[in-house]
C-alpha cells in the first residue's frame, strides 16, 4: 500500500471510530474492535492519537468500561473527514467504473468468455457492476484474506484454488493491493498473459493478448 492509500485508510478508520463513539455510550476498546473489524491494538493506537490531538476525551465507568466523548474540535474534525471521504469514494467509483468498463469491453473484443476476480474490496464490487453489462461470465472470486466469505452469490476462494477455475482472464480487482496480488498469482503459477490490472491512474496498466 502506498503512502497515499495508507493515509486514506488511517483517516477513514479515525472517522469510523469518531462516528461510533459519538453517542457517548460506555464502550470498551474490544467492543469497538469487534464493531469496526479493526485489530484491538489498532483501536488503542487510534484512540490515543485522537485523545492526544484533543478530538476525544475519556470518561471512566465501573467494570472497566469507558465513554469516549467527542470534544468540540472532534465534532468539527468528524464533519471534515465525513466530507473528505464522501469525495474520495465518489471519485473512486467514477474512476473504477470507467476503467473496468473499458477493460471488459477490450476483453469482449479479444474474445474473452469468462474471467476470475482477484482481490475483494470496494473496487471489486464496482468491477462486478461493470462486468454485468457484458456477456462475460465470472468463474471465481479469490482473496486469501477473505476466503470462505461471500461475494454477491459466490463463495470467495483462496488464490491457489481460484487459479484452477479455468477462466480466460484473471482480473485484479483491488487498486490498493494490485501489484502484490499479481506477484502472488505469478508465484502460484498463473499465466502472466492472463492477468489484467487496472490502475487507479485511469488506464489499463496490463492487458496482454489472448492466450
Amino acid at each position: 500500500m502506498n503512502n497515499e492509500n495508507g493515509k486514506t485508510t488511517d483517516t477513514y478508520r479515525s472517522y469510523l471510530l469518531m462516528e461510533e463513539i459519538a453517542s457517548e455510550e460506555p464502550v470498551s476498546q474490544r467492543d469497538l474492535s469487534r464493531r469496526l473489524d479493526i485489530a484491538l491494538g489498532l483501536v488503542n493506537s487510534y484512540l490515543k492519537n485522537l485523545v492526544a490531538k484533543g478530538y476525544v476525551r475519556i470518561k471512566a465507568f465501573p467494570k472497566n468500561r469507558y465513554s469516549y466523548i467527542l470534544t468540540p474540535q472532534g465534532i468539527a474534525e468528524k464533519s471534515r473527514l465525513a466530507y473528505q471521504h464522501l469525495s474520495y469514494f465518489t471519485n473512486l467509483y467514477r474512476i473504477a467504473r470507467q476503467d473496468y468498463t473499458t477493460l471488459f469491453h477490450k476483453c469482449t473484443a479479444a474474445g474473452v468468455r469468462n474471467v476470475s476476480f482477484c482481490g475483494v474490496d470496494e473496487v471489486a464490487e464496482i468491477a462486478f457492476l461493470s462486468l454485468r453489462e457484458t456477456a462475460i461470465g465470472l468463474c471465481a472470486v479469490m482473496d486469501d484474506e477473505r476466503a470462505g466469505e461471500t461475494f454477491f452469490d459466490m463463495t470467495i476462494s483462496s488464490l491457489e484454488a481460484g487459479i484452477s477455475s479455468g477462466a480466460d482472464r484473471i482480473v485484479i480487482t483491488s487498486f490498493k493491493r494490485g501489484e502484490a496480488l499479481r506477484e502472488k498469482l505469478l508465484s502460484l503459477g498463473a499465466n502472466d498473459a492472463a492477468i489484467c490490472i487496472v490502475g487507479n491512474s485511469g488506464k489499463v496498466d496490463h492487458l496482454k493478448g489472448k492466450r
